[in-house]
Formats: structure tokens, sequence, C-alpha cells
């Protein structure tokens, strides 16, 4: 569809990725005018605002099911918000910020509670205009489906015809590659289906959005959907690398959590000014993957003035070094760098190495600057905590009770000056024994040089089983007397052993789960994003009253403490799944490891096999660890069951 010049984009809006609040992630369709209120009114007193968050955005569920039938216009929810959607505008409006709204290029919203816009463009957008709308969000769901590009195109030109600036954000699920189209459409789109609150979510959706940085820039963004930060179902450490990698990307910012429950820590990570302005500096460059080795990722953004943006990633299970030089990444010569560590808001100075010990799931955000008042800088301490694993294949922050493990502390400095007087120092919970396996302490360290110091830890052999914290710390001081403290710290599980005898593993204690959508189920399969809303265990018609729901890709660890023989189960995929009868839907492969020994595999199961029977030998493992992992096709409905697991294991000698 050709553009006519004063309906085509740019129009000045969104030069920067928008930030703001959309609620849907966190209440779907409870959502009503004093949350709104309850919004606007946290934005102001808990400093978000001042941070440059703006937008209060209204997902789907605020209007009445029907039109109004004199006008055609939408009608407010009489219940939800009472006062109207202008009142709403016009509080939102006096606290200095905006207020977006919500609908469907198609005949219904996604949650079939309102009309969507499909053919009711200009009436739409211009009630949106008079009620003081600044956003919105236009969603893809019961499109008929007619063409997005045509969809999409129409509503921009309705919005553009009521002469009121509304930015654009449309919701199309990158189905129709929208990066390729919709920068003169809207002024961002949605790259990747709907984010849920989990970390394979999350990282599937990185995996996608990476890609496309070079379609993104002032007023057009790649949008990887909202923010997760505070709904509970990551760690905070996972969090605050969500975050990252959202402002790393120039990605819109869009809270998605209630801020009437947020917690201090959330609070902190979504208030993070230096992190945010990576994500709204003007240059307006989405990162990009400078290099991706086995789940380590380093992210390269350059900004506005000269400095770059280093973000080090790490996907995996286990604390890895992660890094790049000066020269990797294009910045001059110098003797040495100014280095502002974004979580920690402290400047440094490197030699031109910008390397990081990145625990597991974590992320280091680097913003360097060539040259500068690099000598009034201490040294660039690599620093970093490593947990010797209970067992091969198994991460080493689970420990069980009354068996040693090893902890690594470890600084390499980075810096041009010496790194004087290092020591290393670890505390362990109360009661727990801690023994030094070295020199903790060094006078000086010179470039490139290294101190590791050993320790071992020992939980007590009537320690309870639950979560633990591991807190590691490092001390050194600069040639000017500056002194830099920087801490690590480890969640340690103390796992509960599983029973003795014939057990259904649904009902045994897991020491660590992970699921690829929501959590794991016992004893019926995976529905949604939420927990407990799954069916019976059912497998082509075959049902079992008792197992594991997962959605791959998953992963469950249960302490076998070296006494168990076997484990026989059935796996497939299960019938609760995307209702077309499309074969690419729905596919896993299902694993037994003992300990780092595979024991059994079921190769590739779509959802129109039946169950297979697995039988794994665990002699003499001290873990099991349950896989389903997604296929080629990706992991979409891939709701893997274990069903009727029989786990056999002797009593505890």
């Amino acid at each position: 569809m050709p553009d006519s010049p004063d309906l085509a984009l740019p129009d000045g809006l969104a030069a920067t990725p928008p930030m703001g609040f959309n609620n849907w992630n966190a209440t779907g369709c409870a959502i009503n005018e004093q949350m709104i209120r309850d919004t606007a009114d946290l934005f102001v007193s808990t400093g978000l605002k001042d941070a440059g968050y703006r937008y209060v955005n209204i997902d789907d569920c605020w209007a009445e099911p029907q039109r109004d039938p004199r006008t055609g216009r939408y009608v407010a929810h009489h219940e939800r918000f009472p006062s109207g959607i202008k009142a709403i505008a016009d509080y939102v409006h006096a606290k200095g910020l905006k207020l977006g709204i919500y609908t469907s290029a198609g005949t219904q919203t996604c949650a079939k509670t309102m009309p969507g816009s499909l053919d009711h463009e200009d009436l739409d957008a211009q009630t949106f205009a008079d009620w003081g709308v600044d956003y919105l969000k236009y969603d893809n769901c019961n499109n008929q489906g007619r063409a997005a590009l045509e969809r999409y195109t129409r509503m921009r030109d309705a919005l553009k015809k009521t002469g009121r600036p509304i930015v654009y954000s449309l919701c199309e699920w990158g189905e129709n590659k929208p990066w390729e189209w919709g920068r003169d459409v809207g002024h961002l789109w949605r790259t990747t289906g709907d984010i849920t609150d989990t970390w394979t979510s999350m990282v599937g959706i990185l995996e996608q959005n990476a890609p496309l940085a070079p379609y993104a820039g002032p007023g057009h963004w790649n949008d990887p959907d909202m923010l997760e930060v505070g709904n509970g179902g990551m760690t905070g450490r996972e969090y605050r690398s969500h975050f990252s990698l959202w402002a790393t990307m120039s990605a819109p910012l869009l809270i998605g959590s209630d801020l009437r429950k947020a917690t201090p820590e959330t609070l902190e990570i979504l208030g993070n000014r230096d992190v945010i302005a990576v994500d709204q500096d003007s240059l307006g460059v989405q990162g990009t993957v400078l290099r991706k080795d086995d789940g380590h990722w380093v992210f390269v953004k350059p900004l506005a003035g000269g400095d770059v943006a280093l973000t080090l990633f790490n996907q995996t299970e286990n604390a890895a070094t992660i890094g790049a030089t000066a020269s990797e990444f294009g910045l001059p010569k110098r003797p040495s760098y100014v280095v502002r560590d974004l979580w920690a808001h402290r400047d440094f100075e490197s030699a031109g190495t910008f390397n990081a010990s990145v625990p597991a799931h974590g992320t280091v955000m680097y913003r360097i600057k060539a040259g500068g008042d690099w000598w009034r800088q201490p040294p660039l301490g690599e620093y970093g905590l490593t947990l010797s694993p209970a067992a091969q294949g198994i991460p080493g922050t689970i420990t069980p009770a009354g068996r040693p493990f090893t902890a690594d502390l470890s600084v390499t400095n980075r810096g041009r000056a010496p790194l004087l007087r290092a020591r290393h120092e670890i505390a362990a919970p109360s009661g727990w024994k801690v023994q030094p396996l070295g020199r903790g302490s060094t006078p000086i360290l010179r470039t490139g040089q290294k101190l590791t110091a050993r320790f071992r830890v020992t939980p007590p052999a009537d320690q309870a089983p639950g979560s633990y914290t591991l807190n590691a710390s490092l001390a050194y001081a600069s040639v000017t007397g500056q002194k830099v403290r920087s801490a690590a710290t480890e969640s340690l599980v103390v796992p509960k052993a599983v029973p003795a005898g014939t057990t259904n593993l649904g009902d045994a204690p897991w020491a660590t789960a992970r699921n690829g959508l929501g959590q794991v189920e016992r004893n019926t399969s995976v529905g949604g994003a939420p927990p407990g809303d799954g069916k019976t265990l059912t497998i082509n018609g075959k049902t079992y009253p008792t197992g594991l729901g997962t959605h791959a890709p998953a992963e469950i660890v249960f302490f076998l403490d070296g006494r168990c023989t076997s484990l026989g189960v059935d796996v497939g995929i299960d019938d609760e799944r995307d209702p077309r009868p499309d074969p690419t839907q729905g596919t896993a492969s299902f694993e037994i490891w003992a300990d780092g020994i595979k024991a059994a595999d079921s190769g590739r199961r779509t959802w129109q096999d039946d169950a297979v029977h697995l039988n794994g030998d665990l002699g003499g493992a001290s873990f099991l660890r349950i896989v389903t992992n997604p296929t080629s096709d990706g992991f979409r409905y891939d709701r893997g069951d274990w069903a009727g697991p029989v786990l056999t294991c002797k009593a505890a000698s």
C-alpha cells in the first residue's frame, strides 16, 4: 500500500524506545481504573518517572463486549472503568505521564471480551484521540486472515488523521516479518510471540530478537515484548539479565509486574539509571552480537559521544569468564580506558581487556570510554566465585548435607595500574565449616596477574533441606589509595533424598526444576503459564493418574544418594496442545541421566505418537536428571509427559 507524504512515518515520536507499564503480564483481564491510578502514583513516588518511565498502558478487557448502539464507539467497561477512559487519561496526564490503550486488528481482541478495530479504524482512532490516549498497542487476534500490512497500515492512517501524536505499537508477533515493513507503519513492532515469566521464554525471545538489530533505530524499534521483572518466575540474577539484555537491544522497557507489590529488589532493577541510559541512548543503535560461544554472549552497542556498552551474558548453568578486547569492537588504542560497571555503579580503569567472571544466568554490563581520566580510577578486577559440582552434569549449587565442596575465588587485574592488598573472604551459613586450602591474599597484582583462593565448605550432616546463601567478597586498593570491595553470592540447595522403596516420581522431592512454560506440574499436564492449570496426563488418548507434566525445554534433578536402581516411565507429547492438526506442533525428546551418564533416550516424539516406555539404570548414581528437549521445530506446544514413573530405591544404610 503506497504511503502518502502526510501519513508516512517517521513523525518524530519514539525517538528513543518507549518506557512505561503494561498490566497484562501481571493481571491479565483483572484490571481496573484504580490499578492505573495507583501505577501512575507509584511512577512518581518511587522515582520511576524521574528514571524515564512515562507510559501507563491499559491492555485487553477495558471495554464493554458491545459498542455503543447509537454511535458505534467503544464503551469503557462499567465495572472496571466506571469513570471512563478520558478521566483516567486526565489523571495520568496531571502526573506528567502518558496513557496507553489496547485493541486488536481483528473482529475481537485476544481475550475475546471486547470488539476489535478491524473495519472501525477511523472511528476508534478518533475515539482514542478524543479521550487523550498517547499510545496504542494494536494486537493481531481474530484477524479473519486479512493481510497484516493492510490492517496495520489502515490504523496508522487513521491515527495520523486525528492529528494527535500517538505512539503506535504493532503487536503482530513477528508472523509476517514486520521488521521488514514496519518502519513506515508503526513506531515499534513485536518480533516474537508472547513472553512468559520463565528463563527459557526470556532466552528464546532474546535469540529471536538479537539478529534483527539492523532494523532498529530512532522512531522504529524491535519489540521483544514486555518485561517480566518482579513477577516471581525468575531469580533476581535472571531478572537483572533480562533487564540488561532488553536495554542492550534498545527494546521498549514496559514494566509487566504489579508495582503495588514490587519489592525493593524489583525497583532497584527497574530503576537502574546506568542501564536505562544504554537503552535510551540518543544514537539509537541496537546492540549486536560480537560473539556467542556455547551460551556465552558478547554484545557491543555504540553510544552517542563515542562510548561503547559491552554486555557479557552467561546463558549456561556454570560460571564462566566472558569478555572482549578494545580492538575487537573498534575502540581506538589508548594506554587505558575508563570502565563503568553498570550494576556496581562504579568506575574503573582497564588496560584494554574487558573480561568478567559471569555467574550462571548472569550478566555484566560495562560502559567504556577510550582514554579519559583513567588514572584517577582503581584498576578493574575480574572477580568471580566458582563452585565444584556435586556430581558430573549437576550444577555446583546443589550441595548434599554433610558432603564437602570447594569454592574457588579468583581475581585478575585487568587494569594498567597495580592492584594492591587483594584479599578473598567467604562466609557460609551458620554451622557450616569453611576451611582455607591456600593463600587468600597478596600484596600486589600487576596487569594480567591472578590470585585464586580455594576453600573447602561442608554443610552439617544434619542440615535441613532448603535454600542457603554463600557470600564471598574481595577487597583491594589502588595506588591512589582508593578502596574497592566486590561481592559474589550463590544460592545453594541442600536437597532432600527421594524415599526408599517404589515411588511415583511425580510425588518425589526434587532438588531443582526448570520448565519451558510455567512450572513443572505434579500428576497433571502443563496447561499455560499459571501454576495448577493442567489436565489429566494424556498421551495419544491414553490417560495416566501419576507423573510429571513438563514443557520443553525442561530439566528436573532428584537427589538419589546412591540408593536407587532404576526408573521406568512412559514418555510422550501430551494431548493438551495447539488444537490445529499440524504435525509440526508438539515434538520433543526425553532423556534419563544418572549423574553424567545418559541412561535412556526416547528419540524424537510427536503428538501423533503413542507413549514409549523408557527404563533407565541408575545404579550407584548420586543424582537423577530427567530432561525434556525441544527438537528441530523449536518449543511451541512441546508439552512433554513423564507418565506413570516408577522409581525404585533401597533404604539408606
